[in-house]
């Protein structure tokens, strides 16, 4: 077989294999199929205001822009004092819509949330006057204060985005998020949530301690702010309707079939898995989907990787499974338990 040698070439074959591969490189394209544009720019101003007055937590600040590109709720815990409320707060403020904060006591009743009927002496029929539930994003502070029946009062407008009052009908305007936080270590005075209402948080977002370079940094802002109120410092840019074009985009990212079977796997080894008494609901794989849609979203892409998911996966599943009593006295945790899943099924290639 003869050699091959460029030598042998005739120009004109030459000049015609460089133009096959020309137009080669002209009919690849990198660009993403769906415009992310305007959304990657939206998540860049958020971030920026939010951390105009919050220090470090990136992942619980990433978690809460995910859960609203999402259209999903989120529950945030930690102990006292690590901006739980505040960064909630902000990124409301950061965002152009209606917001209201509820503090739940044990003595709160549903009709302080939802609204009630009140008895119009002019018109001889009743009104109904709306809740602090109606709004496009309610802070929720401890959630975990008030009893069964308040808890109760959430279960529809969490799920289905509206009420139902004397046999009316509420909707909620859209966007509708739910944020709420809980202390994870004072137990005095509150109730456990129901599996049906954790069921309903996209997220369940841990927040721990900040390290010594970021206690140090929140010091000197405290110090500079010189009376100032932190809040105040944050602009509102993204209107309802934005929030409405990205969660469309969102909805729109593109997940292989193999990516989705990965995910129904992770969730069926949750209900078989020796050391878990409750396994995830399709709700959960649902919330994987669309959380996994929302992350690479953030990072720019049009698809889903296995990536995307893996990041989903505990913060999706951490509050929606049971361990076993005695796996549980041994000191072992669901989010231990979901990362050997993660690890033990395999990645599709």
């Amino acid at each position: 077989m003869e050699d091959f040698n460029q030598d042998n070439l005739n120009p004109e074959d030459l000049n015609t294999t460089e133009g096959n591969n020309q137009q080669l490189d002209d009919n690849v394209n990198f660009t993403n199929r769906i415009d992310l544009t305007e959304l990657q720019e939206g998540i860049t101003q958020i971030k920026e205001e939010i951390s105009k007055v919050i220090v470090g937590q990136k992942n619980m600040i990433d978690m809460l822009i995910a859960a609203l590109l999402a259209n999903g709720h989120a529950l945030i815990e930690g102990v006292p004092g690590v901006a739980k409320t505040i960064s909630a707060r902000l990124l409301a403020k950061s965002l152009d819509i209606d917001f209201s904060r509820i503090q739940f006591t044990p003595d709160l009743m549903p009709s302080d949330i939802l609204g009630t009927s009140v008895f119009d002496m002019k018109t001889s029929e009743f009104e109904f006057k709306k809740g602090p539930i109606f709004s496009n994003m309610v802070l929720i502070d401890e959630i975990n204060r008030a009893p069964a029946k308040t808890q109760a009062a959430l279960f529809e407008v969490m799920e289905e985005r509206q009420i139902t009052i004397d046999g009316n009908k509420y909707p909620m305007n859209l966007p509708f998020i739910v944020l709420a936080t809980q202390n994870p270590v004072e137990q005095e005075g509150t109730y456990r949530l129901p599996e049906a209402q954790l069921d309903r948080f996209i997220f369940k977002i841990d927040i721990d301690y900040p390290n010594l370079e970021d206690e140090i940094e929140i010091l000197n802002r405290e110090h500079a702010l010189k009376g100032e109120k932190k809040i105040d410092k944050i602009t509102a840019f993204l209107s309802q309707e934005k929030i409405s074009k990205f969660q469309n985009l969102v909805n729109q990212i593109i997940i292989e079939n193999h990516l989705i079977k990965y995910i129904a796997d992770i969730i069926v080894n949750t209900r078989s898995n020796p050391f878990l008494y409750l396994g995830a609901s399709p709700r959960a794989s649902i919330a994987i989907l669309k959380a996994s849609k929302a992350f690479a979203a953030m990072n720019g892409r049009d698809f889903v990787t296995p990536e995307d998911i893996k990041q989903a996966a505990i913060p999706v599943l951490q509050h929606r499974v049971i361990v076993t009593p005695e796996r549980e006295m041994e000191g072992v945790t669901s989010k231990q338990i979901i990362k050997q899943i993660i690890e033990a099924v395999e990645i599709p290639r």
